[in-house]
């Protein structure tokens, strides 16, 4: 959506301070919390303010992934060969430690989906001798998938969980975030984030261009209740 901006919130900086500790441990770090809470925008601007451009290395998990697929993921992230190397356990695994022997940052969105043997892959190539890389985990139920592999879960140096905007920021993160609430009352903006966004970034990121297009209709407009109302209707029963 044209003039719309990445916010650095006070969760952004929660991200930041867990994911540079973590770095700076060369350790694992899991982050988590519901779903539409910005949690990958979060983690990969997080990652970008680290000191010293620290290579980041991402993958994101498919659905019901396999070894051979997770391998594939991994090297793809990590520029190896993404032909017939995934495919060959021993020499894929000795390639994936070798490059992890460099620091670094191997990101791993979408880790719920994870099985417990695919999670023990990751605790064998992060136990490899001189890997100097982090491991940051992140997903909505990540922590639960961790939970199911005790290994690795006994391994995680940071927990964090990523929370909903408080109601108190809403008003000063909508106008970074989009200029079209410059001029919103923060009392509307309140009312509707009680009512149908409950401080969900991806809620208030839907709302937002049903705001944006009426204005374009009409720039006479002003973005009173009226139309924020009106803009939350279409999100349906499930926002």
């Amino acid at each position: 959506m044209p003039e719309a901006r990445l916010v650095s919130t006070r969760q952004v900086a929660g991200v930041a301070e867990a994911a540079g500790h973590t770095v700076a441990a060369r350790g694992m770090c899991c982050v988590y919390g519901d779903t539409g809470r910005g949690k990958t925008v979060t983690v990969e601007q997080a990652l970008h303010l680290l000191p010293g451009r620290v290579p980041v290395w991402r993958a994101v998990a498919g659905v019901a992934p396999g070894l051979p697929q997770l391998r594939a993921s991994l090297c793809e992230a990590l520029g190896l060969p993404s032909g017939a190397l995934p495919h060959r356990a021993g020499p894929a695994s000795q390639a994936l430690m070798r490059a992890l022997a460099e620091p670094g940052v191997l990101f791993i969105d979408d880790a719920q989906r994870l099985t417990p043997p695919l999670l023990d892959y990751l605790r064998q190539l992060s136990d490899a001798p001189g890997c100097a890389a982090a491991l940051v985990l992140c997903g909505a139920g990540s922590e639960r998938a961790l939970a199911r592999a005790s290994a690795l879960r006994s391994r995680v140096l940071t927990w964090h969980q990523v929370g909903r905007l408080e109601p108190s920021q809403v008003p000063q993160t909508l106008t970074l975030f989009h200029p079209v609430w410059a001029q919103a009352d923060p009392d509307d903006l309140a009312r509707a984030d009680e009512q149908m966004a409950h401080g969900n970034l991806r809620t208030w990121a839907k709302i937002t261009p049903h705001v944006y297009a009426a204005r374009e209709r009409g720039p006479a407009k002003r973005v009173e209740w009226k139309l924020i109302e009106q803009a939350c209707t279409r999100l349906g029963p499930y926002p």
